[in-house]
Parts: C-alpha cells; structure tokens; sequence
C-alpha cells in the first residue's frame, strides 16, 4: 500500500511518517520545505534508513501537475501542510489563502482524479468555529472554566470563520467534506485542538507548549498575551494518529464525517497553569503580559 503524507516534513506528518514507516508501510512525503525546521524533521526521517521511504520537494499552490502523479497510485493521503499561525494569515492573507485554500483545493482534485479513489484525511482546525462569545465562561484564579456547554463545543456548533488563517482552513474543511457529498470521494475531516510532541519547532505565533519551553531553555522573557487564563485542551500526538488510523479502519462511518479532534475537558491547560508545570520541573520562565492579539 501506498500513503502520501502531503506536509509530511512538518510536526505531524513527521512523526506519522515515522510511524508508518516502522511498521513497514511505503511512504511518500510532499513538502516544498517553507517552514523553518523542516528540513531537520526530513534529515531526521532519511537517517532512518527505510527503504521504503521517499521524498518529494513539492509546492502544491503551484505544481498541480507534479501532485497529481505523486498521489496517482495512492490509497490513503493525508493533507497535512499548511500555513500555521492566525498572527501570519493576518499580515499576509493572500499568502494564507494560497497555502490553505488554494493548495486544499488542489488536494482536492488530484484525489479526485486518482485511479485509486484512495482516503483523504485532511488536518483542519477548531478555529472555524470564530470567537464563540455565546458561550458561558466562568473566571478562575488560573484559568477560565467553560460552564456551558460543559463538555465543550460539538461537531454541531456553528462554524463561523474568524481571521484570514480561519477563513482559509474553513473554506478547505468545506471543499473536503462537499467532495464526498458531490463527487461520492472518502473523505474525513479532523478539527484539531492543540496537538503536541517530539520534533515540533514551536514559535511566538504557534506551537505554544513547545515555544514556551523552548523560549524558557533560551533564557527569553516570555510574552503573555492577555491575562495567561486563556484555556486550551492539548492532545499528544500519537493520540491523534490513533483516530487517524481508527478513521481509516471503519470507512463506513468516517468518510464524509467531521470530527473534533483534542484531549477534552480532562486535558485542558491555561498558560498560566502550564508556567507552574514548567516551574515544578526545576524551570524558571521569566514572563510579562501584553495585550490581547488581533485573531
């Protein structure tokens, strides 16, 4: 069999491709490198050695041509490439739009006209869901503590696209599941929360466990955007692959579905509380707060 990790040099799609190629699987990888810290997580997948192992620098804005051959013969592809941080779509939306819009688009197609008809998983976001202010909050000493609803936002909630990097994933997490309602294609679309692990380069603007710690080890002054109170639920990365692989297993009930995807009510965590998490481990984060950010 063959899997296409289309990203596949980033973060996750790393470390899937990692992982399916320790269980022997054949794995290609398309990424055309543009994210700082890439090419590490790509010399670390070639130094593995898998014979079964290739990749290919590929833009897939701008070489559809190129993209439809490498997923002519697959049968499971996994969109994984994107353009990451709001802060980013927000100075340069047209390049968010080409990255995450655009590129999916292209995806899109070249699944579609794939003699395998193989299964597209695509990596989406809860940032469809906009700025929910209808939501009942309650504020703690560390942490805001979501009242209603209290086990958090359903697949059934309203999407409504906040911010350029919002919008263009949106419009992608829509293309996905319309091809399956139109062109009958298995497609299964996962809205991810905060995803975490090994060989995640963590910046300022995204990947806020990883830079945090990073920053700490640095012995940089960290910025707090806001009060720290602000809540995110986190979930390791080999989490996530299992609902990957559990998608692919019942293609019956996962093709056309949508699904958040993120650790829950049991695994939220507020800035503030991962800065004592930090500390309990012998580090010592210096930080200020500064206002809230567009997006």
């Amino acid at each position: 069999m063959l899997h296409v990790l289309i990203g596949g040099a980033g973060f996750i799609g790393s470390n899937f491709a990692a992982l399916l190629l320790s269980k022997g699987e054949q794995v290609v990888v398309l990424d055309n490198l543009y994210r700082r810290g890439a090419e590490h997580n790509l010399e670390w997948l070639k130094k593995a050695g898998a014979k079964n192992f290739r990749f290919e620098k590929l833009d897939i804005t701008r070489d559809f041509e190129s993209l439809k051959k490498e997923v002519e013969h697959a049968d499971r592809v996994y969109h994984l490439a994107a353009q990451v941080a709001v802060t980013d779509s927000v100075a340069n939306p047209r390049l968010d739009f080409e990255i995450n819009a655009l590129g999916s688009f292209n995806v899109c197609e070249a699944v579609r006209s794939a003699k395998t008809s193989p299964h597209l998983i695509y990596s989406s976001t809860n940032k469809v869901y906009g700025s929910l202010e209808k939501l009942k909050i309650k504020e703690g000493e560390k942490h805001y503590l979501l009242i209603d609803p209290p086990n958090g936002v359903s697949e059934e909630t309203c999407i409504d696209f906040h911010s350029p990097y919002g919008c263009s994933k949106g419009c992608a997490d829509q293309y996905v599941r319309d091809y399956n309602r139109i062109y009958k294609m298995k497609t299964t679309v996962f809205r991810q929360s905060c995803i975490y692990g090994p060989h995640q380069f963590g910046i300022e603007d995204q990947g806020w466990l990883a830079w945090l710690l990073i920053a700490t080890k640095l012995g940089r002054q960290l910025s707090i955007y806001g009060d720290g109170k602000q809540v995110r639920d986190v979930l390791y990365v080999d989490d996530l692959f299992a609902a990957f692989e559990a998608a692919f297993s019942k293609p019956s009930a996962s093709c056309g579905s949508i699904y958040n995807i993120g650790g829950g009510p049991s695994h939220t965590l507020s800035l503030l509380e991962y800065i004592d998490i930090m500390r309990s481990l012998g580090e010592k984060p210096q930080y200020s707060f500064a206002n809230w950010r567009t997006g």
